[in-house]
């Protein structure tokens, strides 16, 4: 579809810049947050969510009740992963979530791949 104003130019969507306005034109997050990691509210992070305004990180506080990776916080919010870590990492110095690494430096191959099948078996059910 043609924009009237703009001839034969097609019309630009606003949604395409908007999430990154939520973080600030921020494009990473403050610590490193692992895709697969689970993040869940904390007890202030759920009183909190009852007094803010409906936007992407009272959405995140709202779903991360039950704990959730920010892949699929990601996917359910329609957001692009790095606007989630940017929210979720923001979030997280805010002591409003807890974000828990699934696997140490220590982890073995059995483990890494237990992993890897969870990960898969999760993205097959979004």
């Amino acid at each position: 579809m043609t924009d009237d104003a703009h001839g034969d130019e097609p019309r630009r969507s606003p949604a395409l810049a908007r999430p990154y306005a939520w973080t600030e034109g921020r494009t990473a997050p403050s610590v490193e947050i692992a895709v697969e990691a689970l993040v869940e509210t904390t007890a202030d992070g759920r009183a909190e969510a009852v007094h803010q305004s409906s936007n992407a990180s009272a959405e995140v506080l709202e779903l991360c009740v039950r704990p959730r990776s920010p892949m699929e916080i990601a996917a359910l919010l329609a957001l692009p992963l790095g606007v989630v870590r940017v929210l979720v990492a923001d979030l997280m110095e805010d002591h409003l979530v807890i974000v828990r690494d699934t696997l140490s430096d220590t982890a073995t191959w059995d483990e890494r791949h237990d992993l890897m099948e969870r990960v898969l078996y999760g993205l097959r059910d979004l």
